[in-house]
C-alpha cells in the first residue's frame, strides 16, 4: 500500500489544512475507508456526505497541483469522444472535455497517470491538459456521455448547467433530460457550495475549481511595455543566414536512443549524406530552424515534444512544410492505421521498429527525390512576410484591435512557426482574452525556443498561476529567478515564491 497510502495521508493533510474536516472526522473517514477496500479517501468523504463535492475538488486540486473540473457544470460536445474509445475511457477514467486545435483537455480521476496521458498525446498528436475530477462522478458521466454519443446525441449537459447558459449556446434546456440531469438556475448551484455562479463553457474556468485559482498575482502581463521593446531573444546563430542548396543532401536524425541514432548516422554518412543529430524534441526543432535539413528521420516518442507535435509544427508552416519527414516508432499500437497518420500529419512514410536499414535508405532516397527545393530568395521572402505580420499585429494592438492583432500574429506563425517573437507576442495578446490555456501554449513554445528569456518566463508563470496551476507556476517562477536581469527583480520573485510556498 506504500504509494496509495501516502497519497491518502497527503489528501487528509490537505483536508485538515483547508479545515474541511477535524482530526477526529478524518480519523473516522480513514476507518470508514478501510472498510471499503480499494475506495479512495475522496470517494469515502463524498459517499458519507462529510465534505461537499466542490470542497473535495479543491482538496484534490491542491493534492495534484492541477485544476479540478466540476462535471455538473460542463457542456461537452460528444464529437470529442471520437478521439478516445469508450473502453479506454472507462479503463483509465478519462473524458475529453474539450478538443481544440492541437490541444485536448481531459477530466481524469488520476491525472498522475502519465502512461495514459502519453498514450493519448502519442496517438492523437495533440497536447494534453489534465484536470482532476471526482472518481464516481467521472465514471458515471463517462457511461452517460458515451451512451448518448452512441444514440446520436450531440451534447452531454451537466445537471447544474443553467438554462441561461444553454440558451446562450443556442441549445434547448430540454437537452438536459437526455443526459439524465435537470437544468437548474445558477443560484441553486451556488447554494449547493459552488464558489461562483456556474456559467460553464467547454474547458472554461467557470466550471473549473482550483485551489488558489483566483489568488492575487503580484505581477501582471506587461504587454504594452514588452511590445514596445520587441523583446527579441538572443541573436540567431550564423547558420540562420539565407541558405544555399546543400552540397550533400542533409538528413536530420532524431532519436533519443543513442545506439539507433548513431547507427543511422553512420550508415547515412557512408552513403554520402550530411547527417545532423538530435536527441530531444526541442533540439530537433532548433536544428530544423537553424540548419534546414533536406529530410528528417523522426522518432515518434521523444522527450519534451512528441514527434507528432513536431510534424504538426513543421508541416503547418510555409517556411518548413516542404521538408519530407519519415517517422519511426517502436510503440505504435494504434487506434489509427499508418495511412491515416500519413494523411493527417503529412509524413512521407511511417515505419515500426525494428526496421531494415535498406528500407530506411530507400525511403530517404525517395523522399529526397520528391522533395521541393526552396531557393534562398524564397526563404528571404517568407522571413520578410513573417516579420511584416508581426509589425502589423503590433500596430493593430496599439490601435485597439486585439482580435485583428491576434489574427496577424497567427498569420505570421503559419509562415514561420519557429519564430520566438511571434509565439511570444501571441501569448501576451491571447493572455488579454479568456483563452488562458492558448496563451500558456504560445508562451510555452516561446520558452522552448528561448529557454532563458526572462519576460517570457515571467509572463508564463503569471498565466499558470492565474489558471490555478500552482505547482507549475512555482516551477516557472524558479526558472525566471535564474534569468532575472537584476537583484531587485530577483528579490521580488523570491518574495513572491515565499507567498506561493
Amino acid at each position: 500500500m506504500g504509494k496509495g497510502s501516502g497519497e491518502k495521508r497527503q489528501l487528509g493533510r490537505i483536508m485538515l489544512q483547508q479545515k474541511l474536516v477535524t482530526q477526529d472526522e478524518l480519523n473516522g473517514l480513514l476507518t470508514e475507508q478501510r472498510g471499503h477496500p480499494g475506495e479512495r479517501l475522496a470517494s469515502t468523504a463524498s459517499r458519507v456526505g462529510k465534505v461537499a463535492d466542490v470542497d473535495l475538488l479543491k482538496a484534490l486540486s491542491e493534492q495534484h497541483g492541477l485544476p479540478g473540473i466540476d462535471l455538473a457544470q460542463v457542456v461537452v460536445p460528444l464529437c470529442n469522444l471520437e478521439i478516445i474509445p469508450a473502453e479506454i475511457a472507462r479503463q483509465h477514467l478519462i473524458l475529453p472535455i474539450l478538443v481544440k486545435d492541437d490541444r485536448v483537455f481531459l477530466a481524469m480521476a488520476d491525472p498522475g497517470d502519465r502512461r495514459a496521458v502519453d498514450e493519448i498525446e502519442f496517438v492523437t498528436g495533440r497536447r494534453v491538459f489534465p484536470y482532476v475530477a471526482l472518481h464516481e462522478a467521472l465514471s458515471h458521466v463517462i457511461d452517460v456521455a458515451y451512451g448518448l454519443a452512441e444514440a446520436g446525441e450531440e451534447y452531454y449537459i451537466g445537471a447544474q448547467v443553467s438554462a441561461e447558459y444553454l440558451a446562450s449556446l443556442g441549445l434547448s434546456p430540454e437537452l438536459a433530460r437526455s443526459a439524465g440531469g435537470s437544468v437548474k438556475a445558477a443560484a441553486s448551484a451556488q447554494s449547493a457550495g459552488a464558489s461562483e455562479p456556474p456559467e460553464p463553457r467547454p474547458g472554461s474556468q467557470a466550471a473549473v475549481i482550483a485551489a488558489g485559482a483566483h489568488a492575487g498575482v503580484t505581477d501582471e502581463l506587461g504587454i504594452d511595455e514588452l511590445l514596445d521593446r520587441r523583446a527579441e531573444p538572443a541573436p540567431a546563430r550564423p547558420s540562420q543566414a539565407p541558405r544555399q542548396k546543400h552540397e550533400r543532401p542533409r538528413v536530420l536524425v532524431v532519436d533519443d536512443e543513442d545506439d539507433i541514432r548513431k547507427m543511422l548516422a553512420r550508415v547515412l554518412e557512408q552513403k554520402g549524406y550530411e547527417v545532423l543529430q538530435a536527441t530531444k524534441g526541442l533540439e530537433a526543432l532548433e536544428r530544423v530552424r537553424d540548419d534546414m535539413p533536406d529530410v528528417i528521420l523522426l522518432d515518434a516518442m521523444l522527450p519534451e515534444v512528441h514527434g507528432f507535435d513536431i510534424c504538426r509544427r513543421i508541416k503547418g508552416s510555409k517556411r518548413y512544410g516542404h521538408i519530407p519527414i519519415i517517422m519511426v516508432s517502436a510503440l505504435y499500437r494504434g487506434w489509427r492505421v499508418a495511412e491515416d497518420l500519413k494523411s493527417s500529419y503529412g509524413v512521407e512514410a511511417f515505419l515500426e521498429k525494428p526496421f531494415k536499414i535498406g528500407d530506411i535508405l530507400a525511403l530517404v532516397a525517395a523522399a529526397l527525390e520528391g522533395a521541393k527545393v526552396e531557393t534562398a530568395g524564397e526563404d528571404e521572402r517568407l522571413t520578410e512576410e513573417a516579420s511584416e505580420a508581426l509589425e502589423s499585429g503590433m500596430k493593430a494592438y496599439r490601435d485597439g484591435d486585439l482580435e485583428g492583432a491576434i489574427a496577424q500574429l497567427k498569420r505570421g506563425l503559419s509562415i514561420d512557426p519557429l519564430s520566438f517573437s511571434l509565439h511570444y507576442h501571441l501569448g501576451l495578446l491571447t493572455g488579454r482574452t479568456d483563452n488562458v490555456f492558448e496563451a500558456i501554449h504560445e508562451l510555452e513554445t516561446a520558452v522552448d525556443l528561448s529557454p532563458r528569456h526572462f519576460s517570457a518566463l515571467k509572463n508564463l508563470a503569471v498565466l499558470y498561476q492565474r489558471a490555478g496551476f500552482k505547482h507549475k507556476a512555482t516551477e516557472v517562477w524558479e526558472r525566471a529567478l535564474g534569468a532575472a536581469p537584476d537583484q531587485a527583480t530577483r528579490q521580488g520573485i523570491k518574495e513572491h515564491l515565499m507567498g506561493l510556498l
